[in-house]
């Protein structure tokens, strides 16, 4: 059961990018409103710093970013990267950690909901593997796990 409302979710394209291509280099930077519970992602070449250069973001870091990497010898895969502890950041890394894990399948459900006309033109795509990074200043939250692929967070429609 998908836990996306896509009405809540607010999608920009930046930096020229058109909706449908390149694959790479093509980053997404994903933060939410808790009062409202709307999630703004932006799609482009690059990271939107300016997204997350508010004071409120930088003091929470619960954003979540994810590029596409094309590997040579094993093909494109979605890199998601979570910031559990470390810096300016509320909470423990425990808390925090146990936070990602919970929203990490709406996060997903997301992006691939977001950039649904990349999928559309690149139907190869819903087969790459997803690899979450959390980083951490504590050895015990700091890894990389393998999260199944992009199809597993396509959208059912009814």
């Amino acid at each position: 059961m998908s836990r996306l409302r896509p009405e809540k979710l607010h999608v920009r394209l930046a930096g020229g990018m058109p909706s449908d291509d390149p694959v790479t280099p093509r980053c997404y930077t994903l933060t939410h409103s808790d009062m409202t519970g709307d999630l703004f992602l932006t799609i482009g070449p690059e990271f939107d710093t300016e997204q997350i250069s508010g004071r409120y973001t930088r003091l929470m870091r619960d954003e979540v970013l994810a590029e596409w990497r094309d590997e040579a010898d094993s093909g494109p895969s979605l890199h998601v990267f979570c910031h559990v502890s470390g810096g300016l950041v509320l909470g423990s890394a425990a808390f925090r950690d146990a936070i990602f894990r919970r929203e990490l399948p709406l996060v997903l459900e997301s992006v691939r909901y977001g950039d649904r006309e990349l999928f559309q033109a690149h139907a190869e795509l819903d087969g790459a593997p997803i690899l979450i990074h959390f980083a951490s200043h504590r050895r015990r939250y700091r890894r990389t796990e393998r999260w199944g692929a992009l199809a597993d967070y396509r959208l059912e429609t009814p």
